[in-house]
């Protein structure tokens, strides 16, 4: 979930270039292979640094004109109860009502003044809050954050207002099905488990989640050892060091009693939830296996057979030109209006799968042929599908050095996730170490004969028997 306040900025020009000739198009493809080579030597590496209280602060310094930095804390919806479900989404949305300091009418009129965007969103592990601006005002960006982050009002007449904002987004989540699909699905997978509420939790915490809720749950988690100040652009380390230590330096490190809050095991369990309204023109259908955590190695050889299975739309085009087998089937058959591969990493679980649209009467049919991929993913993909996967692979994660607001992203949640920034360079080496086998192999341990878990939304009377889809989930070999 995310909100934002005070966009500035405008389109940037693009230039198209012709080949003309055969040697024209020869050139152009060494210089693209030159142009990848030489991105992962010229990446500016990433700088990392932790404060005497604990909290770390990682930059890359691109020498741009304008940066991105924020502040990402390790506390989202997991870290609640059933009583304050909602809390750090209800928190994300006070962030932009003032401070004790900033009034919300004086802090709204500061950061359209430097021309700046601030923005943040809630996940189930995570909250973060971020400004981009002028590289020249990365002081003011991070003394504002430091304000947001440490001194937010928490007003009781801004709590009222807020709270009527909040129960109209939900009525808004709840028409869009592809959001409501996932929630459902992590309820039936991760039932009785943290993971099963939302992240904007049910419609009656938000109607009495009070300030005291707020400033418990912040006092409880929003702490230094928990955050990571992360910066990308035309900054300076150095500078960033010292804004952090003079701005961030009386975040708490201790906890109340030394009740340190620990996450419980979430249980992945195979299940399913069916939404049926035959009143919806379409179906949106989940399923997924238990994947990996963060820290998983299995996690680039499944990154690298979601590419195998890849994306569909139909407004795309493409038919039997389209390189995934897959789309090629739901695009000539027209099983489907769209589909999309997913691999959701939690601390110690995640999600491994696929969710689709399509109407009532291709449901099963979508689902044979997308557990049929997966079972082909563990028996007898190809070399030159897995070489074509990886390539795949490596330009969408060449794209994301693509503006600062990435980057930042990047170094924030990876922080958080690993500790430390995994090199574009480490990843391609990792992606270059896949092959046919290793994708059979770990495809093998997440997908062959396991329960999946299933949510459906929609006209979705045509879903097969939950033991008919659990057959699915292998093959018979001779």
């Amino acid at each position: 979930m995310a909100a934002s306040v005070c966009v500035a900025g405008s389109a940037a020009g693009r230039a198209l270039l012709r080949a003309r000739s055969p040697a024209l198009l020869s050139l152009k493809r060494n210089r693209s292979a030159a142009s990848y080579a030489q991105a992962l030597q010229n990446i500016p590496e990433t700088q990392l640094t932790t404060l005497q209280n604990g909290m770390r602060v990682a930059s890359e310094e691109s020498g741009q004109a304008t940066c991105t930095v924020g502040v990402w804390i390790g506390a989202g919806s997991r870290y609640e109860n059933e009583k304050n479900n909602g809390s750090a989404y209800f928190l994300e949305h006070l962030a932009f009502k003032g401070t004790k300091k900033r009034p919300q009418a004086v802090l709204e009129q500061e950061v359209e003044s430097l021309g700046a965007h601030l923005n943040a969103y809630t996940t189930r592990e995570q909250t973060a809050i971020y400004i981009k601006a002028l590289s020249k005002d990365l002081p003011k960006a991070v003394e504002i954050l430091a304000d947001v982050v440490q001194n937010s009002s928490l007003e009781d007449s801004q709590i009222e207002k807020e709270r009527e904002v909040i129960l109209r987004e939900m009525q808004e989540i709840d028409s869009n099905l592809e959001e409501v699909s996932f929630d459902y699905l992590h309820a039936t997978a991760y039932q009785g488990t943290a993971l099963a509420r939302t992240i904007v939790g049910p419609s009656e915490n938000a109607k009495k989640l009070n300030r005291a809720d707020l400033v418990e749950y912040v006092n409880s988690h929003y702490k230094a050892p928990r955050m990571v100040l992360a910066a990308a652009g035309g900054i300076s380390h150095k500078e960033l060091c010292d804004l952090a230590q003079r701005h961030f330096s009386g975040v708490s490190f201790d906890y109340e009693d030394d009740a340190i809050p620990m996450l419980a095991p979430c249980r992945f369990t195979g299940s399913e939830i069916r939404v049926r309204d035959d009143d919806m023109p379409l179906a949106h259908i989940a399923i997924a296996v238990e994947g990996p955590s963060w820290n998983s190695s299995d996690n680039v050889a499944l990154l690298v057979a979601n590419s195998i299975i890849g994306n569909f739309d139909v407004t795309y085009g493409g038919g039997k030109n389209l390189s995934s087998p897959l789309a090629r089937t739901a695009a000539e058959h027209k099983l489907c209006q769209s589909f999309q591969t997913f691999n959701i990493r939690y601390s110690d679980t995640g999600l491994l799968g696929i969710h689709f649209v399509t109407d009532a009467h291709n449901i099963e049919d979508m689902l044979h042929v997308a557990q049929g991929e997966w079972m082909r993913l563990c028996t007898s993909v190809t070399d030159g599908e897995v070489t074509q996967a990886k390539n795949v692979l490596k330009s969408a994660m060449v794209a994301q050095l693509e503006g600062t607001t990435l980057v930042c992203e990047d170094i924030g949640r990876q922080i958080l996730n690993y500790d430390h920034r995994i090199s574009l360079e480490e990843w391609n080496s990792r992606i270059d170490a896949v092959d046919a086998k290793t994708v059979q192999k770990i495809c093998s341990k997440y997908l062959y004969d396991k329960c999946p878990a299933l949510a459906g939304v929609g006209p979705i009377e045509q879903i097969p028997d939950y033991n008919r889809i659990r057959s699915a989930m292998y093959w018979l070999r001779f």
